[in-house]
């Protein structure tokens, strides 16, 4: 199930148009409704929003944070934005800009329209193309794209979040999508065409002169879905990741965002205690969270993140609390591993999640640009909240890293947590926040985890300070 959250459309020209639209499942982006008479989340533990958007068009391009916040009630940022949080610039300057290196991403059907939509992107903030882009689909012929068929149409948005932002932070790698033919949801289904994907990626792309250096994983199912770890499958499932980190491949996973919950296999109802999901969850695989950004409209400037928390949000949600917050949590999967010993106090005898935590919150998005949709009235800038956020930025920061290394990184977790002991410049606690949610008005609250000092089950070991990340992680 992919993490993408579509919180707002912003459609390219004409004056503002009012309607709230909220989706009903996941993946799914939503059906109309009014402002005047909300959606209700209801019955409780049953709707899971995958979706919500506040239709409306602005005259000029890409939306400001000013228009989203005296428009819609949230924030919303442009690339250029995000890279000054990071500071990425500063990288930049320096000519580290990923140059050399190649990000995989990976994505049930991708979208028909990501080469002229990630153009138009390139063009708006004035970024150069990607030295290659290039999709392949190893795993079978993708389906024709229907854009009447929201599942679709939500892997398309995933698609274009992913390429937009993995190319924003890291505009000198080449980018590499892989689509796939099965739909990934929850339990194993679409994860054997991932697998063959990312394996044959692998193999096959060194010939082409695009070794892939980091690989972005936007989706993911609840663990409680999945086979148990004594099930013959999962030497196929993870063969992928062994195969990564025997030649030196870092693997991304989104968190999810639902907050300390999930989904069960149905893909509609809530789990009522903490759940984790796989693959971020794999110990090969380093998760990714979520944090929200805050700026100071008054200064212009930010202040420090906060773990990503949108459940009680009236702004996105109108009356009724939804799971909408940075996964985190303990694996039923997988042990701790090693490179979490020195974090015994947190995390038990289990792997915890995440590792490191990016923008992501659903009341602070970005902006993205996309044409697949069936309405030509709702094609043009849009914007997109969640650890699909998050997941690409921080590949984006990988494949800055590995042209600094000379090479790629391979499995980063040892060196993340190694990095945060010792208290690393590059790495910034987040220390406020946390992912507990409720399950509708009135409904069950599960209680999850808060961020503290160090390293904590809603945001890892914290967020990225680039400039010193970058050189840390390339050993430098």
């Amino acid at each position: 199930m992919h993490k993408a959250r579509i919180a707002a459309l912003i459609a390219g020209a004409g004056a503002l148009a009012a309607a709230a639209v909220a989706a009903a499942a996941p993946a799914v982006p939503a059906a109309s409704v009014s402002r005047a008479a909300p959606p209700h989340v209801a019955p409780w533990l049953k709707v899971k929003p995958g979706a919500i958007r506040m239709s409306m068009t602005f005259r000029q391009g890409p939306p400001t944070t000013r228009q989203c916040h005296d428009n819609l009630g949230i924030e919303c940022f442009t690339p250029n934005q995000i890279r000054a949080e990071y500071h990425t610039p500063a990288l930049y300057a320096h000519g580290i800009t990923g140059k050399g290196t190649t990000i995989l991403i990976v994505d049930s059907f991708g979208s028909p329209k990501i080469v002229g939509d990630l153009n138009k992107f390139d063009q708006a903030f004035g970024y150069p193309a990607p030295p290659v882009f290039k999709i392949i689909t190893p795993a079978g012929a993708i389906p024709k794209f229907n854009s009447g068929n929201s599942d679709m149409v939500g892997w398309a948005a995933e698609t274009t979040l992913d390429v937009e932002y993995a190319h924003a932070i890291a505009p000198g790698a080449n980018i590499v999508l892989a689509e796939t033919p099965v739909s990934e949801t929850e339990g194993v289904q679409g994860f054997p065409q991932i697998v063959k994907a990312e394996t044959w990626a692998i193999n096959h792309l060194p010939a082409q002169h695009l070794a892939v250096d980091v690989i972005s994983q936007s989706f993911g199912a609840t663990e409680q879905t999945m086979p148990p770890r004594s099930n013959k499958i999962w030497q196929q499932l993870r063969s992928a990741f062994v195969l990564a980190h025997s030649r030196g491949v870092t693997v991304l996973g989104a968190s999810g965002d639902s907050g300390a919950t999930d989904v069960k296999l149905d893909g509609a109802t809530f789990y009522t205690h903490p759940v984790t999901s796989w693959p971020d969850s794999d110990p090969l695989v380093t998760s990714v969270g979520g944090t929200r950004l805050n700026l100071n409209l008054t200064t212009g400037k930010f202040t420090p993140a906060v773990a990503w928390n949108d459940t009680f949000n009236t702004a996105l949600f109108l009356s009724d609390p939804v799971p909408d917050a940075s996964g985190g949590g303990k694996s039923v999967l997988f042990g701790r591993p090693s490179y979490q010993d020195g974090v015994k106090a947190r995390v038990g005898a289990r792997r915890g999640v995440p590792d490191i935590s990016m923008s992501a919150a659903c009341s602070a998005e970005v902006d993205v640009y996309e044409t697949f949709d069936q309405d030509p009235t709702q094609r043009g800038w849009h914007i997109f909240c969640g650890t699909s956020e998050a997941t690409p930025l921080f590949a984006g920061i990988v494949a800055l890293a590995d042209q600094v290394h000379g090479k790629p990184l391979g499995l980063i977790n040892p060196k993340l947590y190694a990095l945060s002991a010792a208290k690393a410049p590059g790495i910034v606690d987040v220390i406020s926040g946390n992912n507990t949610v409720q399950l509708g008005q009135g409904g069950p609250v599960v209680t999850g985890f808060s961020a503290l000092r160090g390293y904590d089950l809603v945001t890892g070991v914290g967020t990225v300070y680039a400039p010193a990340l970058v050189h840390e992680l390339a050993g430098r």
